[in-house]
C-alpha cells in the first residue's frame, strides 16, 4: 500500500497539445460557417429578399459547420501518446 502506482495518470491532463489543436480548430470552422451563413436579410420588411436562399447560406455553411462538430468530436476523442 506505501508504494504508489505511477501509471494511475493523477498528474496528467486529459489532453495534449494536440487535443486542444484541434479544439480551436473545430470552433473556428464553426464560427465560420456561422458567419458564412449570416446576413440575407433586406433593409425594408415589405420587399423579400431572395439571397436567404443562396447555395452559401443553404449548403455550404451547415457543412462546415457540421465539419466544425466533426473535428471537435475528433478532437476529444483522440487517445492521448503518453
Amino acid at each position: 500500500m506505501a508504494a504508489k502506482n505511477e501509471n494511475n495518470g493523477g498528474d496528467q491532463l486529459p489532453f495534449t497539445k494536440t487535443n486542444y489543436i484541434y479544439l480551436i480548430a473545430g470552433f473556428v470552422l464553426i464560427l465560420i460557417g456561422f458567419i458564412l451563413m449570416a446576413g440575407g436579410g433586406s433593409d425594408d420588411p415589405a420587399v423579400f429578399n431572395d439571397a436567404i436562399f443562396s447555395m452559401r447560406r443553404l449548403t455550404i455553411a451547415p457543412i462546415v459547420i457540421l465539419g466544425g462538430y466533426g473535428v471537435i468530436l475528433y478532437a476529444i476523442m483522440k487517445k492521448t501518446s503518453e
